[in-house]
């Protein structure tokens, strides 16, 4: 994070970059999985949905807010792998 701003500088996006597009694809994957309850046309709609969340997340300067959604990803992507569907998707 760059000396305490608030919003993000083209650099803070860059540096979140890697990870915020490895979460991406981790997610569509998990979402493929054969443990979670969901047929075809749900896993789609789900697929969907997590990525309009990532369109509408790219938006975001406030560093703060960034950081808080990349954590939310990331606790997402751990109920995914255990085969439980996270409640902002459900």
């Amino acid at each position: 994070m760059a000396q305490g701003l608030i919003w993000a500088t083209a650099e803070d996006l860059a540096r979140n970059r890697g990870r915020v597009l490895s979460l991406y694809r981790q997610i569509l994957r998990s979402l493929n999985s054969p443990i979670l309850p969901m047929n075809l046309a749900a896993r789609l709609a789900k697929k969907a949905e997590a990525r309009a969340i990532f369109m509408l997340s790219a938006e975001e300067e406030s560093l703060h807010n960034i950081e808080d959604l990349i954590d939310t990803g990331e606790y997402a992507l751990s109920l995914l792998r255990k085969g439980e569907i996270p409640k902002y998707i459900q």
